[in-house]
């Protein structure tokens, strides 16, 4: 790897220096109203000051607790709700457009090239129409295909996600979960879209049923060339699919790196935490999870300074008084934290040998 700032190692898919999606700054804060005349007193902050770069081919793992701003900020960078500020640049066909700035023709053309998995695909199909419909719906809006070669494409869709072409008329019902997310898959990538967020799309399922995805997302890229923001919760499922990962506590990210590199070697307390409550495979091994004290902070008034603070055993006056900037500690490797270079804090194998 380079020393060039967030730039990815080459995976067993292709991953390009070239950037795709460029964030810079971006924030949502939600306002907070009260009474008759609904008077603003408030921001909840979701997503507050992030800054990243996801490039071609590559899939960019986000983590973090819940309420931390990861589908927040995944639904921001396609303009599914607005941002408050900052700007997101997408690279297409050699035009970098700032899809924060679009009208709303522009951002519905750009919609076939960004593309989202929903987390529960019981909840993102709608029941009234067939299988067919739903792939087909994306194709007919963006005027891709219509008539006989709209069904020759969803039926080559269908066939892709690894499912029947004989159910296509079927409800979504009639599927079990893990055959509906294929459906929700088939649908975000009907119009040949080069982004796509998968917001916490294996959450839903069952463990076996998540690896099947998890290889089917992977088996698309290769194919496809596409690119991924995946959200999760889960950093097993994380570490199996992601090039590189992000961490976000209390709307930041507070940590970037390679997969391999943050697993073994965190920079942050908060990172070390979360790696110590990964379960190993083999019973035997004794673990010594973290246990974080407090609460997670109200992101509509984040404690001062870094808004770990509170919860790290780490921290020091300054740390209360002073937030740390995401700066590059290795290459590659970003954290806030004001001590990075001076804690040894202990990761886990990428790969368990135990």
């Amino acid at each position: 790897m380079t020393a060039r700032s967030q730039e990815p190692v080459t995976a067993d898919h292709a991953v390009s220096a070239r950037p795709l999606v460029e964030v810079k700054d971006l924030k949502k804060y939600f306002p907070i109203e009260k009474g008759l005349f609904r008077r603003v007193i408030g921001y909840v902050k979701a997503v507050d000051g992030v800054t990243l770069t996801i490039y071609q081919g590559e899939t960019l793992g986000l983590v973090g607790e819940s309420g931390c701003g990861k589908t927040t900020l995944g639904r921001s960078l396609l303009r599914a709700i607005d941002p408050t500020a900052g700007s997101v640049v997408f690279h297409n066909d050699g035009k970098a457009i700032d899809v924060t700035s679009l009208n709303y023709q522009a951002l519905r053309d750009i919609r076939k090239d960004m593309q989202m998995i929903f987390q529960d695909p019981s909840s993102s199909l709608n029941p009234r129409m067939t299988v067919l419909d739903i792939i087909g719906e994306p194709l007919w809006g963006h005027g891709v295909a219509t008539g006989r070669r709209l069904e020759e494409r969803v039926k080559e869709l269908i066939r892709l996600v690894g499912l029947d072409i004989r159910h296509l008329k079927r409800y979504p019902h009639a599927f079990s979960g893990g055959q509906r997310q294929r459906i929700g898959i088939a649908r975000a990538i009907a119009t040949n879209p080069r982004f796509i967020v998968a917001d916490e799309s294996v959450s839903a399922l069952d463990v076996s049923v998540q690896a099947q995805i998890l290889n089917l997302l992977q088996d698309l890229q290769r194919e496809l060339g596409l690119t991924f923001l995946f959200i999760a919760h889960d950093l097993s499922v994380v570490e199996h699919i992601s090039d590189r990962v992000g961490v976000m506590y209390v709307g930041k990210l507070v940590e970037l790196a390679e997969t391999e590199e943050l697993f073994i070697r965190p920079l942050h307390p908060y990172t070390e935490a979360l790696l110590s409550a990964v379960p190993k495979a083999n019973p035997r091994v004794v673990t010594d999870p973290i246990v974080l004290t407090g609460e997670v902070p109200n992101p509509a008034s984040p404690p001062p300074g870094c808004s770990f603070h509170p919860r790290c055993r780490y921290a020091k006056p300054v740390c209360s008084q002073q937030e740390p900037e995401l700066r590059e500690i290795r290459p590659g490797h970003h954290v806030a934290c004001h001590f990075a270079e001076e804690l040894e804090l202990k990761g886990v194998p990428v790969k368990d040998d135990e």
